[in-house]
Formats: C-alpha cells, sequence, structure tokens
C-alpha cells in the first residue's frame, strides 16, 4: 500500500533518530539511505531534500511504501528470508519511485493562452527502511521523502497528478515484490483476483495473529533485533491455525486476461496509468516492473508519452484487445510476443524479397 503525507516542516528527527533496529543485519546497511543522492544521512543533510516555493504551505512529501501484510509476516515466521524479502522490498521501492517520477511527477505552467503539465524530476531522495508497526508487530515499509519544488522549476508539483498515479505505482510495486520474493527465498506470494494478498503455504492464522487493526495509537518505539524477535516469538505462542486459501494457477509467463479486463470494469476510456495497474495486478504472482512497462509500451504506443494528470486515453474495447486474445491466447506478462510481432512484420516476405 502506498501512501501520501504532505510536509509542512523541515524537520525530519522522526526519520534520521530512528536507527530501526528492529531490522539491523537485514538491510544493507543503516535504515536510512539515498535513492538520489549522496554523503551523510543527518537531519540537515535529510531536510536538504525539502524544497518549495515561498507561496507553499507545502515543502515536501512523505511517501509510504509497505509490503503487504503476509509478506512483512515472513520477517518473523522465516527468519533466514529476511534478508532477501528486505532487499526484495527495497528494490519494488525503487521501481515504484521510478514510475512516480516518469509519469506522475509534472510541474503546470501557464503559456500562450493555456495549461501545460512539464514532466520534472526530483534532486535528492532520502528513503528509510522499517520493520514494525506502532504495536510491534512485522510491518515493512518505508518512507521515502521526496521535496515539493522539483529540480529546476519555479513551481511546486502538481499534487492531482501525484494522486493520480498512485494506483500504478502501488500495482507496480506489489507486482516487482511477488517476483522477486518468489525468485529469491523459498516463498511465493500471490494476489486474489479481488485484490487480497497471500503467501502460498502461509496459514491465514498469522494474518489473524499480526492483524494490524488498532484502536489506539501508541507513542512510537524502538526495538532491538533480539527485542522483536523475543517479542514475535511470545506472539506465536497464541498462533491458531485458521486456513489456506486456495491459490490460482501458477503460470507465471501470461496474463490473466480475466483479470486484466476486470480490472477495467466501470471505466468509460482508458490511461495509461490504468493499463499499468491493470497489468501489474493481472499478474497474480508477480512479475517485473521492467516487464510492465515494455508490454504496456508495445501494445499501447498511442500513450507513450502521456504522464500527469491530464493523460490522454483510450477505448475501453481497445484496452482489452479481446481479438487478439482471442486469435493468440493469453499475452506474455514480459510483452516479448509483441516484439517478435513488430519484427516479423518488418521482416521482408520471401515473395518481396525474389
Amino acid at each position: 500500500m502506498i501512501r501520501v503525507y504532505p510536509r509542512t516542516s523541515l524537520d525530519v528527527s522522526y526519520f534520521t533518530n530512528d536507527p530501526a533496529l528492529e531490522l539491523d543485519g537485514l538491510r544493507a546497511g543503516p535504515a536510512g539511505r539515498w535513492l538520489r543522492g549522496d554523503g551523510p544521512m543527518g537531519s540537515d543533510e535529510v531536510a536538504r531534500v525539502f524544497a518549495s516555493t515561498s507561496r507553499a504551505r507545502t515543502v515536501g512529501y512523505d511517501i509510504v511504501m509497505a509490503a503487504p501484510r503476509p509478506t512483512s509476516i515472513l520477517l518473523a515466521v522465516d527468519p533466514s528470508s529476511a534478508q532477501a524479502i528486505v532487499a526484495a522490498h527495497q528494490a519494488a521501492t525503487r521501481e515504484a519511485m521510478a514510475y512516480l517520477e516518469d509519469r506522475a511527477l509534472v510541474v503546470r505552467d501557464r503559456r500562450f493562452g493555456g495549461d501545460y503539465e512539464d514532466a520534472a524530476s526530483w534532486s535528492r531522495i532520502a528513503a528509510f527502511t522499517h520493520g514494525v508497526n506502532r504495536h510491534g508487530e512485522p510491518h515493512l515499509h518505508d518512507h521515502v521523502l521526496v521535496g515539493a519544488q522539483p529540480q529546476g522549476h519555479t513551481g511546486v508539483l502538481e499534487r492531482r497528478a501525484l494522486s493520480a498515479h498512485l494506483l500504478a505505482a502501488d500495482a507496480l510495486y506489489g507486482a516487482h515484490l511477488r517476483q522477486a520474493v518468489a525468485r529469491d527465498t523459498p516463498w511465493q506470494p500471490w494476489r486474489s483476483f479481488y485484490g487480497t494478498d497471500h503467501v502460498l503455504g502461509l496459514d491465514e492464522g498469522y494474518r489473524a495473529l499480526w492483524g494490524g487493526h488498532f484502536d489506539d495509537r501508541p507513542a512510537k518505539e524502538q526495538w532491538t533485533r533480539s527485542e522483536i524477535t523475543q517479542r514475535w516469538s511470545m506472539d506465536l505462542t497464541r498462533f491458531e491455525e485458521v486456513a489456506m486459501v486456495p491459490a490460482p494457477r501458477r503460470d507465471r509467463m501470461t496474463l490473466d486476461e480475466h483479470r486484466f479486463a476486470g480490472s477495467l470494469e466501470g471505466l468509460t476510456r482508458v490511461a495509461r496509468s490504468d493499463l499499468v495497474a491493470a497489468w501489474a495486478n493481472a499478474a497474480p504472482w508477480g512479475v517485473a516492473a521492467s516487464d510492465v512497462d515494455r508490454a504496456v509500451t508495445l501494445q499501447y504506443p498511442e500513450l507513450n508519452d502521456t504522464r500527469g494528470s491530464r493523460e490522454e486515453t483510450i477505448s475501453v474495447s481497445r484496452a482489452r484487445q479481446l481479438s487478439v486474445v482471442r486469435d493468440r491466447g493469453e499475452r506474455s506478462l514480459d510483452g516479448r510476443w509483441e516484439e517478435e510481432r513488430h519484427r516479423s512484420l518488418s521482416r521482408p516476405s520471401l515473395e518481396r524479397s525474389r
């Protein structure tokens, strides 16, 4: 789940003062890292991520990217896989942020009598990886800090554009995470038709044990690695089996066309961000974010240059490509069949070569 919180203060001590020792030894480095930038990560340096104009109250944003609860729970039930799971989460976070910067980060400018959304980029991006919530439950997530004023612009970013692409970024994050965890650990996360995340072989009793839903919000507490593992061990004494959720077929090479079409239900026109979200969510066992981008780019080239909150759109029938699916079957997740089709169309025929 991706959430965006506006920041109105340059105080970043909430992030820099928490070493997140609950993940000590599981991360490749400390809690804080630069996604763009370098050097120390003290409060003064991280605060320089935030940038704004004199008229804007918001100086930046805290973009929170959290792993699905069953994936976070693996940190507690399988410590031997925890390091790979944290690495997969950080890689998925980078992919989601790359998408947001490429497609959602725009600055609105009025010129020649019209409004335009100009592509932009962030000069510095800081991220902090944590592994628990305020109740000490396994909760793998990143706080990604960005400025409100993109690099080289006199105005601030268009917030509506950022919001318009969150569902696509979240779907990309989840699909990439599922693919990476399945590749690097014995576990296989999957996503149901109704959008619920599961892990093959992980009983739903763990979700009941660490549900993440509380009426109170206690003060933030810091845990050492040994303290949190002891707490999780005590929690596990209360574990009770509930059920294993039946998983879909495990074909990771083709798109689930039924899910893809269902994701577009109710839309009158379809934007590129809708296609990205639908494609990523129609890969129940996961797919690399780069493969989603390639597939959407190849199959919907008329939308390749669209971004921001005013994306160009296509019809629902064009988006679903039902005639292609009927002729060729389910499309490959990475779009490679479309690459081969383009090559065959551009290759001279035998008759023309004579």
